[in-house]
C-alpha cells in the first residue's frame, strides 16, 4: 500500500510539473509575440501610422526595453510575492497598454505605451523562464520552448501583414487574456538553491560519486552579458531587415514569403542544436555560431539581392535557435532555482532597446542599412569575444562545467 501511494504521488508530482511547464511555455511565448513579430510590425508602423524608420527603431526599442525592465523587476520581487499575483497584473498592465494604443496614432504617446507593455510582458515573461529553469530538467524545457517559438514566429510572420495596426494591438491582448485562466497552474512560490553543479568524481577506492561544485558568480552574469550583446545584432537586425529590403533591388513579396518559410528553419536549429551539442558540449559551437553570425548579418552591408537575404534570412533563423538554446542551457546548468534565468528576458530585452535605437541612429546620420548590418556583425562578434573569455576561465577552475552539453 505505500510502495502504491508513492506511485501515486510521484505521478501527481509529474503531472504538476507538466502543467507549469505548459503555462510558463506559454507565457513566454505571448511574452515575446512583438519581438517574433517585430519586422513585419515595423512596416506596419511605418505604412499604417507614419512612422519613420528611425522612429521605429525608437519604438521598437522602447516596447523591447520595457520586456528587459520588466524581467528584471520580476527577478527582483519573485521571491517575495505570488506568482500568480504578480503575473495576473502584468497581464493587465499589457492588455491596457495594447488597448490605449488603439486609440493613438502620436509618435511620443505610442512609444509610452510601448514601453508600458513591454514592461507588463517582461514580468511575467521573466517569471516564465524563471519557471523553466527551476524544473528538473531545464535544458530540456528550454528546447522545448524554443521549439514551440519556431511555430509561433512563422504564424506572426504569415498572420500579422494581414491585419490592420488596431488589429494586431487586439491580437496581442487577446492572447494575453487567455491565459489567466490557467495561472492556477503556476507555482506560487520560487525555489530557492544556490549556484552549483552537480559532477561525477571517481573516489580512491574507485568508486563513482555525485559531488556539488559551488559556481563563481561571474558565469551566470557573464553568460547573461553575451545575451545581452548577441540581441544588440538580433534586435537590430530583426527590426529593419524587411525595411531594409523594400529599399533594396530584392522583390518585396519574396521577401515576405521569405520570412514565413525562414522561421521554420529554427524547428530544424532546435534538432541540430541537440545534437551538436550532445557531442561537442555548449560553449564551442556557440563560440562558432556567434562567428557565422556575424558573417551572416555583415555580408547585406555589401547589397540585399533575391539571393543573398534567402541566404542570410535562413541561415539567421537556423543560427539564432543556436544560440538561444546554448545559451540557455549553460546558464540552467548553473542556476537551479530560476533567478538568474529570470534575468534572460532583461538580457534579450536590453539587446533590443539598444540595437533598434543605434540602428536608428546610423540611419538618422544618413549611413544607410549597411551601417546597420556592419553594427550587427561587430555585435555578434563582441559576444563572442565575452563568452570566450569565460569558456577560457572555465577552462581552468570547473573543466567539466565548460563542456558540459
Amino acid at each position: 500500500m505505500a510502495d502504491q501511494s508513492s506511485t501515486l504521488a510521484d505521478r501527481h508530482t509529474v503531472f504538476d510539473q507538466w502543467r507549469s511547464i505548459t503555462i510558463a511555455l506559454f507565457l513566454a511565448i505571448v511574452g515575446y509575440s512583438v519581438l517574433v513579430g517585430i519586422p513585419v510590425i515595423s512596416t506596419a508602423w511605418v505604412d499604417q501610422l507614419g512612422f519613420t524608420e528611425s522612429q521605429v527603431g525608437r519604438v521598437a526599442g522602447a516596447d523591447l526595453g520595457g520586456l528587459s525592465i520588466g524581467a528584471v523587476f520580476a527577478a527582483f520581487i519573485i521571491a517575495r510575492i505570488n506568482r500568480r499575483a504578480l503575473v495576473a497584473v502584468a497581464i493587465l498592465i499589457t492588455v491596457a497598454a495594447n488597448a490605449l494604443c488603439m486609440y493613438t496614432v502620436q509618435y511620443e504617446t505610442v512609444l509610452a505605451l510601448r514601453l508600458l507593455a513591454g514592461f507588463g510582458s517582461g514580468i511575467y515573461t521573466g517569471v516564465a523562464v524563471a519557471t523553466l529553469g527551476a524544473t528538473s530538467r531545464p535544458a530540456r524545457a528550454f528546447n522545448l520552448l524554443l521549439f514551440i517559438f519556431a511555430f509561433s514566429q512563422a504564424f506572426e510572420l504569415h498572420v500579422l501583414p494581414q491585419l490592420t495596426m488596431n488589429q494586431i494591438y487586439m491580437v496581442f491582448a487577446g492572447f494575453n487574456l487567455a491565459l489567466i485562466p490557467f495561472l492556477v497552474w503556476l507555482p506560487p512560490r520560487a525555489v530557492d538553491k544556490g549556484l552549483d553543479v552537480e559532477l561525477e568524481v571517481t573516489d580512491q577506492s574507485g568508486e563513482k560519486q555525485v559531488r556539488h561544485v559551488a559556481v563563481p558568480a561571474f558565469v551566470p552574469w557573464l553568460c547573461l552579458a553575451t545575451i545581452a550583446v548577441t540581441y544588440i545584432n538580433i534586435g537590430a537586425y530583426w527590426t529593419y531587415i524587411e525595411l531594409a529590403s523594400a529599399a533594396s533591388a530584392a522583390d518585396p513579396d519574396w521577401v515576405g514569403a521569405v520570412l514565413v518559410w525562414a522561421s521554420f528553419l529554427s524547428i530544424v536549429g532546435c534538432l541540430f542544436a541537440t545534437l551538436i551539442s550532445d557531442r561537442f558540449g555548449l560553449a564551442r559551437p556557440l563560440l562558432v555560431t556567434l562567428v557565422v553570425h556575424a558573417l551572416i548579418v555583415g555580408m547585406l552591408s555589401l547589397g540585399i539581392n533575391n539571393i543573398n537575404i534567402v541566404v542570410s534570412l535562413f541561415a539567421f533563423n537556423f543560427l539564432w535557435i543556436f544560440i538561444d538554446v546554448y545559451q540557455s542551457a549553460t546558464v540552467a546548468n548553473v542556476d537551479h532555482s530560476g533567478r538568474f534565468a529570470a534575468l534572460m528576458p532583461a538580457a534579450v530585452g536590453l539587446g533590443q532597446i539598444v540595437g533598434p535605437n543605434i540602428a536608428a541612429t546610423l540611419i538618422g546620420a544618413n549611413l544607410g542599412y549597411p551601417a546597420v548590418f556592419i553594427m550587427c556583425a561587430c555585435a555578434s562578434l563582441f559576444a563572442m569575444t565575452i563568452y570566450g573569455y569565460m569558456y577560457l576561465r572555465l577552462r581552468k577552475i570547473i573543466p567539466a562545467l565548460a563542456d558540459a552539453s
